[in-house]
């Protein structure tokens, strides 16, 4: 394995600035969509090429830095990430009007996806913890809605954070299912949890927030059919476009999803999530471009702790290494059956 000597002391928070790489993602796909050509493969090399190499190359913290005193940064960081997601969305739109079908378009789909993973979901999974009705909270809506996936907040905070590990959480994995059967058995248990969850609410019909937001969706999707059918040559690529990251986003989603709890459950009866019921990586690239992403023990020991103060614990299980470079064996489940059954029992 690739590694780099990056020392870790025990004095001093990481910089904040670390936090900014993860930026360079939506950075270069703003630009690939401007530039077109060849230029729109930049976010996939950068994501499916580049950040699994350098998860290896940069290696795990080996030793636990202090909280930072002050989260403003991290805040701004959080901002700067939401507001890059809409520009990666708007670059793509100038993209498809301009050139409508190519291979490059195709290209434009798949790194506006994948940076929408990060800078759209990510940070609406962060910001969807505040408090409800606060800016905050308001992003990850329209964050979430921008990419069809609005109900996620509802079904994670309410229902995936009290069942996690357990048979009755759609996006806890089961020990050796494949991340191909994950996928479909996640994204519709997820959906049909969030409507029972308002539904129980007394929420129904038209009451249910998550009928009224595919009704939204619909209609927008029906905008752009109708452009496309009275002549608008942009209409229809545009359109098969947004729900093409839209869906490579969710995938990634998932895909993060079914790393983090893949095999793992908790006794029947017990009521209470303890660290070694998520896997955790303290990778660097993928912690520093991914706001903390991976240190998921402690997310769901302390919901409501920013990305900045989360903690790794020693007794949770680690992943064979960072997010990233876990994409390519996870995909082949036979390879990723046999590297995971080295981590835990009975996998």
């Amino acid at each position: 394995m690739l590694s780099v000597n990056v020392p870790d002391t025990l004095e001093h928070p990481e910089h904040w600035a670390l936090h900014l790489l993860g930026l360079l993602n939506p950075a270069l796909v703003i630009a690939g969509n401007l530039l077109g050509g060849a230029y729109t493969l930049m976010g996939v090399v950068l994501v499916w090429v580049i950040s699994p190499l350098l998860d290896l190359a940069l290696g795990e913290t080996q030793t636990p830095r202090p909280a930072p005193r002050s989260g403003r940064p991290y805040e701004l960081i959080l901002w700067m990430h939401g507001v890059s997601h809409f520009a990666v969305l708007g670059s793509f739109v100038w993209l498809t009007v301009q050139e409508g079908w190519s291979p490059w378009w195709f290209c434009a789909v798949l790194s506006s996806g994948l940076a929408a993973a990060t800078s759209a979901i990510v940070t609406a999974h962060e910001l969807g913890h505040r408090r409800r009705g606060s800016p905050g909270w308001w992003l990850a809506r329209a964050l979430l809605m921008s990419i069809h996936y609005p109900h996620f907040t509802t079904e994670h905070n309410i229902a995936h954070h009290k069942n996690v590990a357990t048979d009755q959480d759609p996006a806890s994995a089961r020990a050796n299912e494949s991340i191909w059967s994950f996928w479909p058995r996640t994204i519709s248990g997820q959906l049909a949890s969030a409507v029972a969850i308002h539904q129980r609410k007394g929420q129904r019909g038209l009451r249910n927030p998550v009928v009224r937001n595919l009704i939204l969706q619909t209609l927008a999707i029906g905008v752009l059919s109708g452009a496309a059918f009275y002549g608008a040559s942009w209409a229809f690529p545009l359109l098969i476009g947004w729900l093409s990251l839209s869906a490579l986003a969710i995938l990634t989603l998932e895909y993060v999803n079914y790393l983090r709890h893949y095999g793992l459950r908790r006794p029947i009866g017990s009521q209470r999530f303890e660290a070694p019921y998520a896997w955790n990586t303290e990778a660097r690239w993928s912690r520093w471009s991914l706001l903390e992403l991976t240190r998921h023990s402690d997310h769901h020991l302390h919901a409501g702790v920013p990305f900045w103060k989360l903690r790794p614990h020693p007794e949770a299980p680690r992943l064979p290494a960072g997010y990233y470079a876990c994409w390519w064996p996870c995909l082949i489940p036979p390879l990723w059956r046999r590297i995971m059954a080295r981590r835990a029992p009975g996998l």
